[in-house]
């Protein structure tokens, strides 16, 4: 009830506020349309009016016209964004329903971030509540504990690990794709170029993105991940303390903890991009079941996500200031970051060759117990995104 109360206070300070930015547009409207008109007014005498012919007058009273006809369209257009802004302001009148939610705090859950601080997600009569989890595979465990019923952030490596395990899970759409994973190494310990890296201990989490990119990684420049010692690093703090205080001597990993890795070794770093031009997508992602009973619930929490992209394409500035004040970025970093990403609803035919060559990989490298790659089109569930943005569905099925 306080909290129905607050939104309601809320939205009559909304509703003030566009009344008087109404009466001021008007105010000023009124005296535009005073001036042009006096602006526009024949200033003869008498004598002077009777020279001038016809055709002359003529035009001056269809110019007269065509401004006041301006003015009118003005404030129509004013009318309908007021009504517009109220519109979107409106409070939502039907049962709301909770969702539990497992994510891990990177950047490309700049959707979801934008959706609960703007408060898209109760617009459309869902109360959200938020689980934290280390990393984005750990949140995906967490949903099929039962722990959260949607994880958003994963990226579509664990889902590929979990398909190959015949997990009965599916993504209902990509909320971005980025390229942000790095390998820091130490010069100190002999690493100046990629075939240093032989025989040496190189952290990652396994399981995750970062570990498939890394094996990939020195696959494409002559070496295998059977050539270099593997640590299991579990957390961020772990990712960054590891290659600072020499346990490791290279680390692979996202944004921001890169970033925070590389700084910790100050000149003693090398760094490259292992994504090899590669996104990852980051995901929303359901079991089987719970999709199943909720289709209602998945097309609100979609369509908040939609209103997030919007808001996050025509008010960049005010989005990121979100996500700076959610992972605690400098400005400088935050504007780094949006350029590696692309926060978009979608569900593409990329996605599903991504995930394919992650399986190869798996597959090769004896990483799972499978030994084919399955149809991830049976991890995809397709009608929730059609319903809210038909245009961004583009597999083939």
């Amino acid at each position: 009830m306080v909290k129905l109360l607050k939104k309601r206070e809320k939205l009559t300070q909304n509703i003030r506020q566009v009344v008087n930015q109404w009466n001021q547009k008007w105010a000023s409207l009124q005296v535009f349309s005073i001036l042009i008109y006096s602006i526009n007014e024949p200033k003869c005498s008498k004598s002077c009016i009777l020279r001038k012919n016809g055709v002359t007058m003529q035009q001056q009273k269809k110019k007269r016209n065509f401004i006041v006809l301006a003015v009118i369209i003005l404030v129509i257009a004013i009318v309908l964004s007021s009504f517009v802004y109220l519109n979107s302001q409106k409070l939502y009148a039907g049962k709301i329903e909770s969702i539990d939610v497992a994510y891990s705090p990177f950047e490309s859950l700049t959707l979801f971030w934008v959706a609960e601080n703007q408060q898209f997600f109760s617009q459309n009569g869902l109360n959200v509540t938020s689980h934290r989890y280390e990393t984005g595979a750990g949140a995906l465990t967490g949903v099929l504990n039962g722990e959260a019923d949607i994880v958003v952030g994963t990226t579509e490596f664990p889902l590929t690990v979990r398909a190959l395990n015949q997990a009965k899970i599916r993504t209902i759409a990509s909320i971005s794709k980025s390229e942000f994973t790095y390998l820091i190494g130490r010069p100190d310990r002999g690493i100046t170029k990629v075939s240093d890296l032989k025989d040496k201990k190189i952290g990652t989490t396994f399981g995750t993105i970062a570990h498939f990119y890394l094996g990939r990684f020195l696959n494409l420049n002559g070496l295998n991940i059977q050539d270099v010692t593997l640590v299991d690093l579990k957390t961020p703090s772990e990712w960054v303390d590891a290659v600072v205080n020499g346990s490791v001597d290279a680390v692979a990993t996202a944004q921001p903890y890169a970033d925070l890795a590389k700084d910790g070794l100050g000149y003693n770093a090398v760094v490259w991009s292992i994504q090899s031009s590669q996104p990852l997508y980051a995901q929303a992602i359901a079991t089987n079941d719970w999709i199943a009973h909720h289709p209602e619930l998945i097309t609100k929490f979609l369509k908040s996500l939609l209103q997030a992209e919007d808001f996050t394409t025509y008010h960049p500035t005010e989005a990121k200031a979100i996500v700076k004040k959610g992972m605690n970025f400098s400005d400088a970093y935050t504007e780094k970051v949006w350029s590696q990403n692309q926060f978009s609803l979608s569900l593409d035919q990329s996605l599903i060759l991504a995930m394919q060559d992650e399986s190869r990989w798996l597959i090769q490298n004896n990483l799972t117990n499978a030994t084919e790659i399955p149809s991830f089109l049976n991890y995809i569930y397709v009608d929730g995104l059609k319903s809210v943005k038909p245009e961004s569905v583009n597999v083939l099925r």
